[in-house]
């Protein structure tokens, strides 16, 4: 089964029932996602940022959550080392080199809405894939 490496953005697109769902889901079918385990902890802070930007209530995330613990995705070690390196080269922060390095340690592409990331992805020989 092929592995995709999938972030944060394209996870809460999902979850949110955001335009690019119908996408997002059709890209994935028949796929294994991967990602960093920094993948959990972003989605945990996005979610605490709606709530603390009122864009939505305890009671509505803790449903949203419901629904991301339903995507399997399943969290893959990065090297440090590796990541850091990406970092020094592009000046990203390492959350964001945590999910390149992901994808060139597995030879997975990259799905994410991140215009960056993307952008990132490609300059670094990683298939990524459009939405």
């Amino acid at each position: 089964m092929k592995s995709i490496v999938i972030d944060t953005s394209a996870l809460i697109a999902v979850v949110a029932n955001e335009p690019e769902k119908a996408k997002l889901v059709s890209l994935t079918g028949n796929c294994s996602l991967i990602a960093p385990r920094s993948v959990y902890w972003e989605v945990g802070n996005a979610f605490s940022a709606m709530i603390k930007r009122e864009r939505a209530t305890l009671s509505q995330v803790k449903s949203a959550l419901q629904v991301f613990d339903a995507i399997p995705v399943r969290y893959v070690e990065v090297g440090l080392g590796e990541a850091l390196d990406i970092v020094q080269q592009y000046g990203i922060y390492a959350y964001d080199a945590y999910l390149l390095a992901a994808a060139l340690r597995h030879s997975a592409p990259l799905l994410s809405l991140d215009r960056q990331m993307v952008r990132l992805g490609g300059m670094l020989g990683i298939q990524v894939l459009e939405v």
